[in-house]
């Protein structure tokens, strides 16, 4: 049930979602993968909307060339944990919801028990070796995977239902070069927005998700495309994956 103080704080978002939605942010888990560019301001709206738990793991430290595009950290917080500044904003942000920040590099021996009873994962990432992970546990726990990524003012976003959708090794069977790109602050805010209404959007099964869509950004010509994806019948990551229904998990 929703806190007197919770009715008030969400008062116009229960006009969108009814206090079913709200109740079901509230009941909700979620898993951001960085604490960068895009889980910045991902994490952040999550916040604000009310998401019970976010969970953001990230192992790097706050450093000035961060600062043009990280929202959650400030000039004050170059040199302190990344985890450190952005639960404390989040908690700023709002008080109701528990953050739990993680200081750890997520690799194949710690991916599945950060996530554990996550209700959906959040890729905010900047390299497609620790992508592929996040994909592999949400197959694996056939939650769903909210990926989104940058490149200076351009940007992609698609949703990922295990067993429904194509998964990210269908989309992206090869990884990109791995490389030091160019970034502004705008692009990520673009991204990050569309990944957190999407996980919004799954949480209160409202509206279309961008399943078996790939949504491509082009800052430059403020121009928004979309590609549409299919399964791969042969990949080795999905090929089993089971199926999951939009809200089945929240509890």
């Amino acid at each position: 049930m929703l806190s007197v103080r919770e009715q008030e704080r969400y008062r116009r978002q229960v006009l969108l979602f009814g206090e079913e939605g709200q109740e079901r942010l509230k009941n909700a888990r979620i898993f951001i993968a960085g604490a960068g560019g895009l889980g910045c301001p991902i994490a952040l709206y999550l916040a604000v909307a009310g998401i019970g738990t976010i969970t953001i793991a990230d192992k790097d430290v706050v450093e000035q060339t961060n600062l043009n595009r990280q929202i959650l950290h400030y000039d004050r917080d170059i040199g302190r944990k990344k985890t450190v500044s952005a639960e404390e904003k989040l908690r700023e942000a709002n008080p109701d919801i528990r953050v739990d920040a993680i200081d750890t590099t997520i690799d194949a021996g710690n991916v599945s028990r950060l996530v554990g009873r996550s209700d959906g994962i959040v890729d905010a990432m900047d390299n497609y070796s620790t992508r592929y992970m996040l994909n592999e546990t949400a197959i694996a726990k056939k939650i769903p995977l909210f990926h989104g990524a940058i490149r200076g003012l351009h940007g992609q976003a698609t949703t990922i239902i295990p067993g429904e959708t194509a998964c990210l090794a269908c989309i992206f069977p090869h990884a990109p070069p791995q490389e030091v790109f160019p970034v502004i602050g705008v692009t990520p805010g673009f991204i990050g927005m569309v990944q957190a209404t999407e996980v919004i959007k799954y949480l209160t099964g409202q509206g279309n998700l961008l399943t078996n869509r790939l949504l491509i950004w082009d800052g430059m010509e403020s121009r928004a495309e979309e590609l549409s994806v299919e399964r791969n019948p042969a990949c080795s990551a999905c090929c089993r994956g089971g199926k999951t229904t939009p809200g089945e998990k929240i509890r």
